[in-house]
């Protein structure tokens, strides 16, 4: 046995293979990870370190999927979990729509080739210029999510029929981290359904003459790998509409289920695909329709990181190998040239990752490994459990999967730092789609004297 079993999870084993992470490119090449028939040494060499490599044809591939498993329902790409112009145009041209939840995001996707009747907008706190954004450019809904936004877009509708969504907050628990919870009573999004605060709102627009009332939205949280909570809500929020229509007698014809939908990290997680996911929640959505008596519904989803998280690999260059001596053993930490200015989900979720000795082949017996970052925090980790080669040295490359989504667009220039690059790859060669920043980049903001 290599270490004492207390110093890491039970389910992590020394001899597991964290390629099956990887996207449907990857290939080992002399020892050697390529993706996208591009050699990470080279990809080093190029771009440097650390550097965010994205398969594009794993993203279009997955983007497909989504498409494919949910027809005839829309699918919405989830810009939040990664966008720049060429995501947003590569989700176009599979045939997805783009959510966004920002002025930037709106540019972003706009840029990408994006039609603005394909947006739909989010945020809990949409700024006054960022709904008249929405409104001008002809966005093709605007999920409302307070009675403040409301008043404030309709004294922004200036003659326009503003289509919007109202998005309910189920008090639905899903099974993942308490921090991406987004449809549990006690948090900031949406309007209860209890106590009627969520037909309030829908009466309301309803009655004003600004809004195209087109349905209701939820978004129960993120990282899910089951089906439970969504049935759950797909069941509250047909419900919901089926009291409005007792009231109105009208029928509204749009439902929005967000996203969520989790992928593989270690090997503890079991993800469902799409076409996993697809067929019961159209079994859900049909049944409680029927049962409600309500015609068929239009209903849309947002997957973000099931398509973008696969498809992206973090490439980082070992700096320092440091033993550790512990009660139960010796665990190894290994530095490397990033940390949480460009991955911050260990340190905000505990959130697990794995680790690959990327650059050369080993067949040295492995070792219990911590990948940490550079930074002046304790708590900068960004593999908290991996085992890797014994022989590993400075100047190693590692590569950390899955780590497409909430990475490179959550990152920061804490102390300093500079966010790195993101590289598309295909065909054995890599395009810079955002460039790495600079000293410059750094100093131009700081205006001060």
């Amino acid at each position: 046995m290599i270490e004492t079993m207390s110093l890491y999870p039970s389910w992590l084993h020394p001899e597991y293979d964290a390629s099956a992470l990887l996207p449907c490119t990857a290939r080992w090449q002399d020892g050697e990870l390529a993706i996208g028939g591009l050699p990470v040494t080279q990809a080093v060499a190029q771009f440097g370190s650390p550097v965010y490599i994205l398969d594009e044809q794993d993203f279009r591939a997955r983007a497909a999927q989504f498409r494919d498993a949910f027809a005839p329902w829309r699918v919405y790409y989830a810009g939040k979990a990664f966008l720049c112009s060429t995501v947003a145009r590569w989700a176009h041209e599979c045939g997805l729509g783009v959510d966004v939840c920002s002025a930037g995001e709106m540019a972003i996707a706009l840029r990408g080739g994006v039609p603005a009747s394909s947006l739909g907008v989010h945020g809990n706190n949409k700024s006054a210029d960022e709904m008249k954004t929405a409104i001008e450019i002809g966005a093709g809904h605007i999920v409302v999510d307070s009675n403040d936004e409301i008043d404030r877009l309709q004294s922004l509708a200036g003659g326009h029929k503003v289509p919007v969504l109202v998005r309910v907050t189920p008090d639905v628990e899903a099974h993942t981290h308490a921090y991406v919870q987004t449809a549990v009573a006690d948090q900031k999004f949406g309007f209860a359904l209890d106590g009627g605060v969520a037909l309030d709102a829908l009466l309301r627009l309803h009655s004003a003459a600004e809004f195209d009332l087109l349905g209701v939205h939820c978004h129960i949280g993120s990282q899910i790998q089951d089906t439970d909570g969504y049935e759950q809500s797909v069941a509250s929020l047909v419900g919901l509409l089926a009291r409005f229509r007792d009231i109105t007698g009208v029928q509204l014809p749009e439902l929005g289920l967000g996203g969520g939908f989790g992928i593989g990290y270690t090997q503890a997680d079991a993800p469902l695909p799409a076409a996993g996911f697809a067929p019961v929640l159209r079994r859900a959505v049909d049944g409680a329709t029927a049962a409600a008596g309500l015609d068929p519904l239009e209903v849309f989803i947002e997957p973000g990181r099931a398509i973008v998280g696969p498809a992206g690999v973090a490439i980082y260059t070992v700096g320092t190998v440091k033993k550790v001596s512990l009660p139960g053993g010796t665990r190894t930490y290994v530095a490397v040239d990033g940390g949480m200015s460009d991955n911050p989900r260990p340190a905000l979720y505990e959130s697990e990752y794995s680790a690959l000795l990327a650059g050369r082949h080993s067949d040295a017996p492995p070792m219990l490994c911590r990948v940490v970052g550079k930074h002046c925090e304790t708590g900068d980790l960004l593999v908290r459990h991996a085992f890797l080669p014994s022989d590993l040295k400075p100047g190693d490359i590692i590569a950390v999967p899955s780590s497409g989504a909430y990475q490179r667009a959550m990152a920061s220039n804490y102390n300093g730092s500079l966010r790195p690059p993101v590289v598309a790859v295909r065909d054995g060669g890599g395009t810079v789609l955002i460039r790495r920043e600079t000293i410059d980049d750094l100093l131009a903001i700081d205006v001060g004297r």
